[in-house]
């Protein structure tokens, strides 16, 4: 278990995110410390989520996508995973503080710690610029693996890495929308129909 960073090296801050007031506390070293980003504040615009939707948070950093998806299904269980031990300590925090009772943070290099059988209706990511095309590839695949019949995985990137994405998108699930292409981040959407590739 990391030990929480010293209390003049925290950051917190409020945020509204889906009309649910949230309160965040960062350390720096981790995305966007200061404030929840852009890119999340659109993935989250996009995202639909039922009251009983089991959610995945990939990448969660301190925890802003997944502690809202867990405020918007409350009947469902959300988890958050991060391959930095500092990030999911704080997401782990961050859900205590506001209150989510049905989340949990995990340590996990995309899928490596959770468990095969385990399955989502809604998957999303903020996926980091300095990630590789062969990270972002597996991220994808594993993701559709993932989800339940008509689960859906969205995903916000730069707007650079658009083609990119839209390619893994549409060879893993055989399907891509774009939802919003901004100047700086495009979020798109893919859903797995049916019993395809189970």
């Amino acid at each position: 278990m990391s030990e929480p960073a010293p209390a003049s090296a925290e950051i917190e801050f409020e945020a509204e995110l889906r009309e649910q007031r949230l309160r965040f506390r960062t350390t720096w070293g981790l995305f966007s410390p200061r404030e929840v980003d852009s890119g999340t504040e659109l993935l989250l615009d996009f995202v639909d989520v039922r009251p009983e939707d089991d959610c995945l948070d990939l990448g969660c950093g301190y925890g802003a996508i997944g502690v809202t998806l867990a405020r918007l299904a409350p009947r469902g269980r959300t988890l958050l995973v991060d391959k930095d031990f500092v990030a999911v300590e704080y997401a782990r925090r961050n859900a205590e503080l506001n209150g989510v009772t049905n989340a949990e943070a995990r340590l996990s290099n995309a899928f490596s710690h959770v468990e095969p059988e385990r399955r989502f209706d809604v998957i999303a990511a903020n996926i980091p610029a300095r990630a590789g095309n062969e990270m972002l590839t597996m991220m994808i695949e594993g993701a559709a693996e993932r989800l339940r019949p008509g689960g859906r995985l969205y995903v916000v990137g730069l707007t650079g890495m658009r083609r990119f994405v839209q390619r893994a998108m549409q060879g893993a699930l055989g399907n891509y929308e774009k939802l919003k292409q901004g100047r700086d981040y495009t979020v798109a959407v893919s859903v797995r129909e049916g019993e395809r590739g189970a």
